[in-house]
């Protein structure tokens, strides 16, 4: 533009300077020959001027129709980049819908392989019952009570028979009776009676594995209910106190998951890179890694 005005400028002063030349007197016999030379050197200034007036109107056109291209495609950039985050948004929300569906799978595999290992450990108790009473059998007297028939005992007589055949008093309720009931009744969602089923296993075995199981399950109920500070002790308990239960990763997880719930970000964060350095190749572990991702919080690749 600055260009523009100045030969603009410059055609007017030429155009001046010829109108005040053709307008001053002559001679009345003849043009001098250098009147006539600055006036051809006028009109070429004039034709110059105009030629550049037309060259700058022409590039100036192209450079508008230029910017409008570029306002156009930017404008479509604009929306292209919008259409790709709301697609990415989408596949993000899919990702984690579906990672959700992943740990309520594997929580109920972690439950079924538990099942599982209450059984064989039922079953080895009961063959290793067989086992003694087989012993016992070979090993007793092969001579009986006179009038009896061998190897047979008198049955006891007295009051002491009838106190010792009484039913036991406040008997413990069957480990795994008990434990399966809890856990059936937490799958149907009825926490409250869940809850007492879980705390007998833990008070009548409290060194038994299931004990463990039985704890996370409490914390699983707390944090179900939303209850995030009761599930964040419930899961301490079972780290600190069955340190190698099969739940203790599923227990850090849904810890570090907690205390995210309750804005405490440093803290869960903390807690889910502990879990995946102690347990590194577990389901849990990877459910870490995803959370973390998704908090934009950056963590070294599995190994």
């Amino acid at each position: 533009m600055q260009i523009t005005r100045t030969y603009r400028n410059t055609l007017f002063a030429a155009s001046a300077l010829a109108l005040v030349l053709t307008m001053a007197p002559v001679r009345a016999h003849a043009v001098s020959k250098e009147t006539v030379q600055m006036q051809t050197q006028i009109q070429q200034l004039l034709d110059m001027v105009q030629r550049l007036q037309t060259t700058m109107d022409t590039k100036f056109a192209v450079l508008q129709n230029l910017a409008q291209q570029t306002a156009d495609q930017a404008t479509q950039m604009n929306g292209t980049v919008t259409a790709l985050q709301q697609k990415l948004n989408t596949q993000v929300d899919s990702l984690n819908g579906k990672l959700d569906t992943s740990s309520g799978q594997v929580q109920s595999l972690n439950d079924s392989v538990d099942e599982l290992k209450t059984r064989i450990a039922k079953l080895e108790k009961s063959i290793q019952d067989l086992q003694g009473q087989l012993q016992n059998v070979q090993g007793a007297p092969q001579g009986g009570s006179p009038g009896m028939p061998n190897g047979t005992a008198p049955a006891p007589n007295g009051p002491g028979a009838m106190m010792n055949s009484g039913p036991p008093v406040n008997q413990a309720p069957p480990l795994e009776q008990a434990y399966q009931a809890a856990l059936s009744d937490f799958n149907a969602a009825k926490y409250p009676l869940a809850t007492n089923e879980f705390q007998d296993v833990i008070h009548y075995y409290p060194m038994d594995p299931m004990a463990g199981s039985a704890q996370f399950y409490l914390g699983e109920i707390d944090y179900r209910q939303r209850n995030y500070d009761d599930a964040v002790k419930a899961y301490d308990v079972v780290l600190e106190q069955f340190s190698g239960s099969p739940k203790a990763a599923a227990s850090q997880l849904h810890k570090g998951l907690a205390l995210i719930a309750l804005s405490k970000r440093d803290a869960g964060t903390h807690e889910l890179r502990s879990l995946i350095q102690r347990h590194p190749q577990t389901p849990e572990a990877q459910q870490a890694r995803a959370k973390l991702n998704e908090m934009g919080v950056r963590v070294a690749a599995a190994r």
